[in-house]
């Protein structure tokens, strides 16, 4: 029902605007003929939100994927460069909030695993709002920093990474089934700086996906039940993450394409240090304010991302 809902009102909004360019047809012919200044003025002004309506028709035709109109969850790890790379995943972590925020979306942040010295080693988020995943999957991949490092007494130049992984929302028994014999569940103590225990009671928990081998855990919340519920929402985002990729190699194998490793090569670099400068490497677009997009202003890039996949086979596409 929710999936007919959303297609019947797409459909209904390019009714809804082919029905006012023929109107608008209608209106330049008469105000030419009886040569009218105020129905030109009126012309002018309809053919603006005319266009500024069919680009954000058009913007939404580049997020066509089956999953594209969910919530996401953001999974943030630290690379090799220790505290940096920890606190590079800390950077990342506000860099997305931010953008969240500037865009009207709600956050949360499910889980934090911070480091014994400072940043973060692993952290998961989850934003919701309309059509984020489908923004967001330009964000998966191996994000590069380089700075000056404010943890090297030499005040040295250092380079750190940290992966993305982005999956969409999804719901069990609906877009995936999961049987009840292949997880398994462990429970312990949630943990804080330097790994002591922080609670008495056995409340984090780590759900393993023994198909798979997919590994999650969850250890935020006070109750059991919550991370339990958590980490099961983080698994059914990454096995089906898992079944978009594969069809992605299967389909990149056909046309003889190679596809890197996600800890291969980065998607993005941003350089603090000689100079300022963030620059997406799949499609070459860069811009010098740096602490800008750190400030979560991110859209350009996503767009950019969107629009040089426009033409490609979606493996998830709906249909």
């Amino acid at each position: 029902m929710r999936d007919l809902a959303a297609l019947k009102q797409e459909v209904d909004d390019w009714k809804a605007i082919e029905i006012r360019v023929v109107e608008l047809s209608e209106m330049l012919d008469l105000a030419i003929e009886e040569r009218d200044g105020s129905l030109l003025d009126s012309f002018s002004e309809e053919h603006a939100e005319i266009e500024a309506k069919l680009s954000g028709l058009e913007f939404k035709l580049m997020l066509s994927g089956e999953f594209d109109d969910r919530d996401s969850i953001i999974a943030l790890h630290s690379g090799a460069g220790g505290v940096d790379s920890q606190d590079w995943v800390r950077m990342l972590m506000r860099m997305y909030l931010k953008w969240a925020e500037r865009r009207g979306f709600k956050s949360q942040v499910l889980d934090v695993s911070l480091g014994e010295q400072g940043g973060v080693k692993n952290a998961i988020i989850q934003i919701s709002g309309d059509y984020v995943y489908g923004n967001l999957r330009s964000e998966r991949g191996v994000h590069r920093l380089v700075r000056k490092s404010p943890f090297d007494g030499n005040n040295a130049r250092h380079t750190s990474f940290a992966l993305a992984e982005v999956m969409p929302e999804v719901e069990e028994g609906v877009d995936v089934e999961i049987d009840p014999d292949d997880i398994k569940m462990d429970v312990f103590r949630a943990g804080g700086h330097g790994g002591q225990n922080v609670q008495k009671n056995s409340t984090a928990v780590r759900l393993t996906h023994i198909p798979s081998g997919i590994v999650v855990t969850c250890q935020n919340e006070r109750s059991q039940h919550q991370n339990r519920e958590i980490a099961m929402r983080i698994l059914l985002g990454r096995l089906i993450e898992a079944e978009l990729k594969k069809k992605a190699e299967e389909l990149a194998e056909i046309r003889g394409e190679h596809i890197s490793p996600e800890w291969g090569n980065q998607i993005r670099s941003y350089v603090l240090h000689p100079y300022q400068m963030v620059k997406d490497h799949r499609t070459d677009y860069s811009v010098s304010s740096a602490d800008a997009v750190l400030d979560g202003d991110l859209d350009e890039f996503i767009n950019k991302y969107l629009a040089s996949t426009v033409g490609e086979t979606d493996v998830g596409a709906k249909g």
